[in-house]
């Protein structure tokens, strides 16, 4: 999918404004012209993997999780936030700028652990989609995956990401629902307020997974690969902008609206991930629904507000997120090994003028693909996905933490003091969190 930067203009409403024209001044368009990078990475951040968790961790523990999204938020705006900063600020992405100032041994581990982990995520999805599917078409589950990944990799190849995500994110309002269901069922606010602010962590094996999984769904690695290179196909794709390093006239506009655009972003999807855990806990953890083992399990979630279309609207929203995510999941590793590579490696090319890239590309989908057909469960799958992510995130947000601060790389545009304090705070409770699975693992 040939994105994005210069074409952001239909998918997040940011168009560039017209030499000439008086700028709009309602408070409203100026802060949606703001929306970019940030807005569709939170978008993305909401895949079938991190339904399946949200909602998982809902029947299991209940409310009792909820405090997670109250945490994650700084937590998750400082990485992504920093991630940008270095694409926008330096002009290229996470991996050539480990490339360029780090040992190459940093670079491939760095590049080998994401890569893995996309494969998986995105072969997790994609089965997802496909379990989904079932459930409102006859056919075989086999069959659908074939499909969905197919047309997943011929999205990449033929349609730019702006027009194939602008149709796409109308089907991700269905997400919403998770939203209005809570208003159809008996919900003890009380507990809820109580369970966000006051939360009772428990020192346990299945406690310390499930915390580890919506860490690792929430904060993904793959994201800040990708929302980094988004700011730099930026930079590439708009006249008149550069890196700031070398245009730091620029970079008080520039720093604003990456900061507006990540937090608005990141807002969006924690507050659909947080109603998704809640109607969970609401509608199957309160009927002794604990443990969900199929897509038909967590579908029910939405029959207070759907009924018998409850399957239909959870499948709109599986694949519609799922179809969102898998480019960005394949996009996401390969921008980083094209960079390490040195090749030519933007989304905004076609296939023939980067033909490396979208090999790659096209070699990490179809072995995602392949992966549903050693008969994983695939809930189970997505599930253990945002576990992988949790535990691959915590080295990686540790470089990017000290690549941030360094002026060798950033020159004087170092990222501020409270971005340094959040987002080393947001690396200490990523690595704790997987020191205690490791911990309760081999307990």
């Amino acid at each position: 999918m040939r994105t994005q930067a210069a074409k952001f203009k239909s998918q997040s409403g940011a168009p560039r404004p017209l030499a000439g024209k008086k700028p709009n001044a309602g408070a409203a368009k100026v802060l949606f012209q703001k929306l970019g990078p940030g807005l569709i990475t939170g978008a993305s951040d909401d895949d079938p993997s991190g339904i399946a968790t949200y909602s998982q961790v809902g029947a299991q523990f209940g409310y009792g999780l909820l405090w997670t999204m109250v945490l994650t938020y700084p937590l998750m705006t400082a990485i992504q936030e920093i991630s940008a900063r270095i694409g926008r600020v330096t002009g290229i992405g996470i991996a050539a700028n480990l490339r360029k100032n780090y040992p190459k041994s940093v670079l491939y581990c760095v590049l080998i652990v994401v890569t893995v982990a996309n494969i998986f995520n995105l072969g997790a999805d994609i089965g997802a989609m496909a379990a989904a599917t079932h459930l409102v078409l006859p056919g075989k589950v086999g069959v659908f995956i074939v499909i969905f990944g197919v047309a997943s990799l011929a999205g990449v190849l033929l349609v730019p990401y702006s027009t194939y995500a602008k149709y796409l994110k109308w089907l991700t309002v269905s997400l919403f629902a998770y939203v209005a269901v809570v208003f159809c069922v008996h919900v003890s606010w009380r507990a809820v307020l109580h369970a966000t602010v006051l939360p009772h962590i428990q020192l346990t094996k299945e406690y310390v997974t499930a915390l580890i999984a919506v860490l690792g769904t929430t904060i993904s690695p793959y994201l800040f690969f990708w929302q980094a290179s988004q700011e730099v196909e930026e930079v590439r794709n708009n006249r008149g902008e550069k890196p700031l390093k070398r245009a730091p006239l620029q970079a008080q506009e520039q720093l604003g609206r990456i900061r507006i655009d990540t937090y608005l972003g990141m807002a969006f999807s924690n507050i659909v991930a947080f109603f998704i855990i809640l109607t969970a806990a609401a509608t199957l953890h309160t009927h002794g629904i604990t443990e969900i083992s199929t897509s038909a399990q967590a579908a029910t979630a939405l029959e207070p507000l759907a009924g018998r279309f409850a399957f239909l609207l959870f499948v709109c929203g599986i694949v519609a997120t799922g179809l969102l995510a898998v480019p960005v999941l394949a996009a996401s590793a390969c921008y980083g090994v094209g960079e390490a590579c040195r090749w030519k490696t933007s989304l905004e090319r076609k296939p023939g003028e980067a033909v490396r890239f979208y090999a790659a590309i096209t070699i990490a989908t179809l072995t995602g693909l392949s992966l549903n057909f050693l008969h994983i469960d695939p809930v189970k799958a997505l599930f253990w996905a945002a576990i992988l992510n949790g535990i691959v995130a915590a080295p990686l947000m540790a470089v990017i933490m000290t690549m941030a601060s360094s002026q060798k790389v950033m020159g004087k545009l170092v990222i501020p003091a409270y971005l340094k304090w959040v987002g080393w705070l947001a690396t200490a409770v990523m690595l704790c969190a997987c020191i205690g699975v490791f911990f309760f693992t081999w307990k």
